[in-house]
């Protein structure tokens, strides 16, 4: 039985508390705020606090109430822990939330802002038009928002400044669910957010942006781990340094099983010949490919299920799903294995400001699923023609880049406040974003 969730009226104190103790806090951390102001909107609970009071309402989606405590943390893996927590990714917008209260550069007043915050938990509220009772009116997403945002009574002029080209929001899924085209007829899965015209001009950062995107920007998915302090960060990077490295690639995920030719199958069955046919001592390892089955969801909010085995592969294959982009690239990223795409828009055409595309092949490798599907492209040749001393390096890459793919804990000590992570790196791109878009609208309107 998983535990309650915190009441919500908790959860808004918890918030307030936050906000009204992290500014002196951080006030010496960054003195220079020139070009960094961000306003965060106040929108009414029925936007975001309230919205967690339905948690449990979507079984067809999962029951969402045990992810809530620790301000979209979940619960920590073990009581003795203090990085690691069953964490769902879903629950950015909280984390993301809780987060910008500590932003050293805030203001209360709009017209100082280089950039404005919707604290609006889009991705929750979808839940009702992709899982609910709501999902023939799936066009109205965001409308509410909108006409709260530009009535008469809620000062319309913050957003009228630069016509939403200076808000920004988190929606914690793939935007394609946001981006059903509003004339369908009968609704396909997905909301019509992004398709609204409302929205056009507003910043969104998803899991996952579509080949072209305008509004959306991906930033990385949660992993579980969120650590408070530099010590625990170091720890857990020399864990990573140390570990032996015994099996040469592993894949954590589900599906494959279909008899239509996919990477996923071609994966599978790889990984089964190799381990019936293939010696591995005589290549250096013990063990030349390790498949952990995710299916049904069943490693989501269990973090030990993967990470041992990721810890002790050199490479980590990451095929698309139903969608190009994975977590799982960025939990191995987190245990230094070197990640293996298949797809572009998996990562490289994904994550320019957290992992700069110009970078890619420092610390990952590239095999194209149309050559392992079907040309009889062996991923074990590809890697096994990769030297240790290649490896090692790729290794150290992905180290160096591992405090820009987490998101810290919120309260976290100076001293790891002072590397930038996930959300960081998402803040300053947001604002060199809108700053740019900004611009571009002022000249327009000359």
């Amino acid at each position: 039985m998983p535990p309650p969730p915190p009441p919500i009226f908790l959860l808004l104190l918890l918030f307030i508390t936050a906000a009204a103790t992290t500014t002196t806090q951080d006030s010496d951390l960054e003195s220079d705020c020139t070009n960094k102001w961000i306003h965060i909107r106040h929108l009414p609970p029925e936007f975001n606090l309230d919205l967690l009071k339905n948690c449990s309402e979507y079984p067809v989606f999962d029951n969402f109430c045990p992810y809530i405590p620790n301000h979209g943390l979940g619960h920590k893996t073990h009581n003795s822990s203090h990085s690691w927590y069953r964490t769902d990714p879903f629950m950015l917008e909280l984390i993301f939330h809780r987060r910008i209260l500590e932003y050293p550069c805030l203001t209360p007043d709009p017209l100082l802002a280089d950039a404005v915050f919707l604290p609006y938990y889009a991705g929750i509220d979808s839940l009702k038009y992709l899982f609910g009772p709501e999902v023939n009116s799936s066009f109205l997403h965001g409308l509410d928002l909108y006409q709260y945002l530009t009535n008469s009574e809620n000062t319309p002029s913050i957003w009228d400044r630069h016509h939403g080209h200076d808000h920004f929001l988190v929606m914690a899924r793939p935007a394609w669910d946001f981006s059903q085209p509003v004339s369908n007829d009968p609704p396909l899965f997905g909301t019509s957010f992004l398709e609204l015209p409302e929205f056009f001009n507003v910043t969104a950062l998803t899991f996952e942006a579509r080949a072209y995107p305008w509004q959306e920007q991906a930033v990385p998915y949660p992993t579980s781990f969120h650590p408070p302090n530099l010590a625990f960060l170091d720890s857990w990077m020399n864990r990573v340094r140390r570990s032996r490295r015994s099996t040469l690639m592993v894949f954590a995920g589900g599906g494959g099983i279909s008899a239509n030719p996919n990477v996923r199958r071609s994966i599978r069955l790889e990984c089964e010949n190799i381990t019936n046919s293939v010696n591995a001592n005589e290549t250096g390892y013990s063990n030349l490919c390790e498949f952990v089955d995710c299916s049904n969801g069943v490693c989501e909010h269990d973090p030990i299920r993967f990470m041992k085995p990721m810890l002790q592969s050199s490479f980590c294959l990451q095929p698309p799903g139903d969608t190009p982009t994975r977590r799982s690239t960025f939990d191995g990223m987190l245990a230094g294995c070197v990640p293996v795409f298949f797809e572009e828009l998996s990562a490289r055409r994904q994550y320019t400001w957290h992992l700069p595309e110009e970078e890619y092949g420092e610390f990952s490798v590239f095999i194209a699923k149309e050559d392992v599907v079907g040309k009889g492209v062996k991923i074990l040749d590809v890697l096994m023609n990769i030297s240790r001393a290649e490896i090692r390096r790729k290794r150290e890459k992905v180290l160096e880049m591992l405090p820009r793919i987490m998101y810290r804990k919120h309260g976290s000590s100076l001293g790891l406040r002072s590397k930038k992570d996930a959300f960081d790196i998402a803040i300053e791109g947001t604002l060199q974003r809108i700053k740019s878009r900004t611009q571009q609208f002022a000249a327009l309107r000359k």
